[in-house]
């Protein structure tokens, strides 16, 4: 299987860096890994919802370029469905049976992900109702893949 993850956003603390490149390791032996970064906007003090918006549209054309026509697409997003960590193993493994070879992962910058993104989405994905820094998700999401991995083929993983 080839995941797929694409961020908004550099990942800059090197505690992070040394996180994603650990999870990448561990996941080398159960899928093939990439993680595309596309430039994030600055947004201004008080931007305004007009702002806001094109902010995300221009974060959006940049993601929407990445995304492969052969991959099942997951929106990481606040509305959209709470998975255990047992459950999203489940969906791994279906999507899997079901012919998904590529799985892609989306993480918005810091206003969220566009609706034309959101639109391209087959399936959205919430973390929590909690707002979470793009680069602390990277890492989280990589965790919670390779624990999918652990679950579906019967290793040991911590509950």
């Amino acid at each position: 299987m080839k995941i797929t993850i694409i961020g908004v956003g550099k990942i800059k603390e090197k505690y992070f860096t040394l996180a994603i490149d650990e999870y990448r390791k561990r996941l080398s032996r159960y899928c093939k890994l990439e993680i595309i970064e596309v430039n994030d906007e600055k947004t201004p003090d008080q931007a305004s919802e007009a702002e806001e918006n094109q902010i995300k549209k221009v974060e959006g054309e940049r993601i929407l370029k990445h995304i492969k026509n052969d991959g099942y697409v997951i929106a990481l997003a606040i509305e959209g469905t709470m998975l255990s960590s047992t459950d999203l193993a489940d969906k791994v493994e279906q999507l899997g049976v079901d012919g998904a070879s590529h799985l892609i992962f989306i993480i918005g910058g810091s206003l969220g992900l566009s609706s034309e993104v959101l639109s391209k989405a087959d399936y959205k994905l919430s973390f929590s109702k909690m707002t979470f820094p793009h680069q602390l998700m990277r890492v989280v999401l990589l965790e919670q893949i390779y624990r999918a991995f652990r679950i579906n083929t019967n290793q040991p993983y911590h509950k």
